[in-house]
């Protein structure tokens, strides 16, 4: 809970300024006018809509440059490797994959309120420039987890050739990289995942067509097995484990 005190004012203060006028005076929030009947009236100005306007790109954020992508789709693959389609449901998978995120991104929005927020807030540093401050973690964090070859294939595909150093790519370029390559990641995982399920399900269709049971569905039969071999391993604490293992300690 203390990432989310300064979370949605991180995005807030760093986001929002840099598309407003330099003198916030000469741009109030809510102006107030008085009609000709003595009547006040108060319109919302740009800087509201500013606001409205970067704050939407919040969970494309947190989608594409955390490690929300890689550990939604494992927990999407576990659900259906065991066989359960709508146990547990999507908004609990959802709050699960966020919550972890949340955890393993600790550190790196630690760095960006001490590195850019903070020093914004208490006005030492000019709205560019933390912005600048804070993409320096992100684009650490992202850099880690990057394949070389997916970085290559966007900057072939942008035509740059004035980057020298991957740290040096710009976050157009930086982010699907990112993307590519934490989805080959979750499915490389989810196929780990996937193959302790898929030996039970053979083993028991074979069994059931041995004995002539043709016409009932091994996956009645392999649900309850599966279920109970992923409680015995303790499968929650190793998918999860393994999942904020697989960041290097961020």
């Amino acid at each position: 809970m203390r990432t989310l005190r300064w979370l949605i004012p991180l995005c807030g203060a760093l986001i929002a300024p840099s598309v407003l006028a330099a003198d916030p005076l000469s741009l109030p929030a809510i102006t107030m006018t008085t009609g000709a009947n003595g009547q006040q009236e108060y319109s919302v100005s740009l800087q509201i809509l500013a606001i409205m306007t970067a704050l939407s790109f919040i969970p494309a954020f947190v989608m594409l440059m955390t490690s929300f992508t890689r550990i939604i789709i494992v927990f999407s693959i576990l659900r259906q490797a065991l066989g359960l389609q709508q146990t547990p449901s999507n908004q609990l998978l959802t709050g699960m994959a966020l919550f972890l995120t949340m955890f393993i991104m600790a550190p790196v929005f630690d760095r960006v309120n001490n590195d850019a927020l903070q020093p914004y807030l208490a006005e030492r540093m000019s709205a560019q420039d933390a912005l600048a401050r804070a993409e320096v973690p992100v684009k650490d964090f992202m850099l880690a987890q990057t394949r070389q070859s997916d970085l290559d294939l966007f900057m072939r595909l942008s035509r740059r050739t004035d980057i020298a150093s991957p740290d040096q790519a710009p976050l157009s370029i930086l982010v699907p990289a990112f993307v590519t390559s934490e989805l080959k990641t979750a499915f490389q995982i989810g196929f780990m995942i996937f193959i302790p399920f898929l030996i039970i399900d053979l083993v028991v269709a074979s069994v059931l067509m041995a004995m002539g049971m043709m016409m009932l569905s091994p996956l009645i039969i392999s649900l309850p097995f599966k279920i109970m071999l992923f409680v015995l391993v303790d499968g929650w604490a190793l998918i999860i484990g393994t999942l904020a293992g697989s960041f290097g300690g961020v």
